[in-house]
């Protein structure tokens, strides 16, 4: 099934969803690579969220569009990393059930900062695709709702929240 990507007025509208819940986290202007490279260059400090990292935006964008009866049924993620940690904290704080399915390889902070957030942890599958696979047959066999690090709309929109405030901040 073909994905409709997300428009300006979703991505507007997840900033107004999503704001006050993340860091609008400021640009700056890189002295150092900007004259390494002779042109303008800004960062966007996004490490200044929660769990230091722009996925944050995504997650919750999503999990603020469940319905009541999806977040009593939980979420399900497959994730190695900073959208596992993103998916668990907001849920957690949402009373939404989180389980993650990570590679069996994934390194014991990762695991140990995503169940510090509240999420179920499953160590499963030798890559990331034995875990995502892993992870879409518990959300049929369970009635949970996956998802995805990158590739829903919902996620995307959240993601674009951050090219919004690019847009305020430079002159």
């Amino acid at each position: 099934m073909k994905m409709t990507p997300p428009t300006i007025d979703d991505i507007r509208a997840a900033a107004a969803r999503i704001g006050g819940a993340v860091v609008k986290a400021p640009l700056l202007k890189s002295r150092v690579l900007s004259d390494l490279i002779e042109a303008d260059i800004w960062l966007k400090f996004e490490n200044l969220q929660f769990t230091a990292a722009y996925k944050e935006r995504g997650a919750l964008n999503k999990l603020l569009q469940l319905t009541d009866d999806e977040r009593r049924r939980g979420v399900i993620a497959a994730s190695a990393g900073n959208h596992a940690q993103a998916v668990a904290y907001h849920g957690r704080r949402l009373g939404i059930p989180v389980t993650i399915v990570m590679p069996n390889a994934t390194p014991s902070v990762k695991v140990t900062q995503t169940e510090s957030h509240g999420a179920r942890v499953l160590l499963l599958g030798a890559m990331f695709d034995d875990a995502y696979a892993k992870a879409r047959e518990m959300e049929a066999e369970q009635g949970l709702v996956f998802v995805h690090p990158f590739d829903d709309p919902h996620v995307i929109a959240g993601a674009g929240t951050i090219a919004l405030e690019m847009l305020e901040a430079v002159p």
